[in-house]
């Protein structure tokens, strides 16, 4: 079996008795390589990924290392390749992205640095965080922290709000209990953003979410409400956005995912008021990618379930 690697991550497969050879995920597959089985993607360009698609007839598996297959399932490969995301190899990492944000936006840490920037004692500041009608603007003990997309990330996010002091509720497409923590659906969510002191959003891009931070649901939040995005830009509507920051009906955002990206130097969001961005860093390391990629290479050989398969 041929198996293609980018030249993105490093991954010992030595355990294979295959063909591995290492291409450049930015530039279109070399003819001699078309015939490959097995593609791991890892940051590779939309262009690549479309000719992938077009010239590669010979594939069976495309395993891609991010967490959202979207760009892997939007380049057009038959229907017959199997597609499996690297869901898991992000979690912790993110998990930690997501808690310095949610820290940063609570504490207001973007105040802090502008005025250490400007040799600034910012008094201002430490008399309101340290007023006893905004204490609870300032801290997450006690604050109601809803997750929205509560998979595998949120498993490993929950457990440290909460131990930060933080009631966790997540939101999916059922009702229940996962990792230890309540779960609403779908129909409950607008009740439960009323009270919701932090919204962060974990979810994929799917033409189901597009745009899913709305205007509807950012005026459900009380004005002192804090978003925070470590999911996909793609979800979230930055004109609402940019407008309930403007408009001060929402306390401050953190984006580490945005609908264009890089975010052009032209765009408002770097100058909107209370808005902390990060440029797409929350996962960019897979914990884990070579195990995963070397089981479902063998589960293929085998003819047995793949991990993670999103389609084909």
């Amino acid at each position: 079996m041929k198996i293609l690697v980018p030249d993105t991550i490093k991954l010992d497969l030595s355990a294979l008795e295959d063909e591995v050879f290492v291409y450049q995920a930015d530039k279109p597959i070399p003819g001699e390589h078309h015939d490959a089985e097995v593609l791991v993607a890892w940051r590779n360009s939309s262009e690549n990924l479309a000719d992938a698609a077009k010239e590669m007839p010979a594939l069976k598996l495309v395993q891609t290392l991010a967490a959202g297959p979207d760009s892997v399932l939007a380049a057009g490969f038959a229907d017959n390749v199997a597609i499996t995301s690297g869901r898991s190899l992000h979690d912790g990492p993110v998990a930690e992205h997501a808690l310095a944000l949610i820290l940063a936006a609570v504490r207001r840490m973007d105040q802090l640095m502008e005025s250490q920037k400007a040799s600034n004692w910012n008094q201002p500041y430490n008399e309101a965080q340290s007023a006893p009608d905004t204490e609870q603007l300032y801290t997450l003990d006690g604050a109601n922290v809803t997750i929205w997309g509560f998979g595998s990330i949120a498993g490993r996010l929950a457990p440290l709000l909460a131990a930060l002091g933080a009631n966790v509720t997540g939101v999916a497409s059922s009702k229940g209990e996962r990792y230890g923590f309540p779960v609403v659906a779908d129909d409950e969510f607008p009740e439960l953003l009323r009270t919701t002191d932090v919204l962060v959003s974990i979810l994929p891009a799917t033409p189901e979410t597009a745009d899913a931070l709305n205007n509807d649901i950012l005026r459900a939040l009380p004005d002192t409400a804090i978003f925070v995005n470590v999911g996909r830009g793609a979800t979230v509507d930055e004109d609402a956005l940019l407008a309930a920051l403007e408009e001060g009906r929402l306390r401050a955002a953190a984006l580490d995912v945005t609908k264009e990206e890089p975010l052009p130097a032209d765009s408002k969001l770097w100058s909107a008021p209370n808005l902390i961005i990060t440029p797409h860093v929350a996962g960019n390391r897979p914990k884990g990618a070579a195990k995963l990629v070397l089981a479902n290479i063998t589960a293929l050989k085998e003819g047995s379930a793949l991990t993670n398969q999103v389609a084909g």
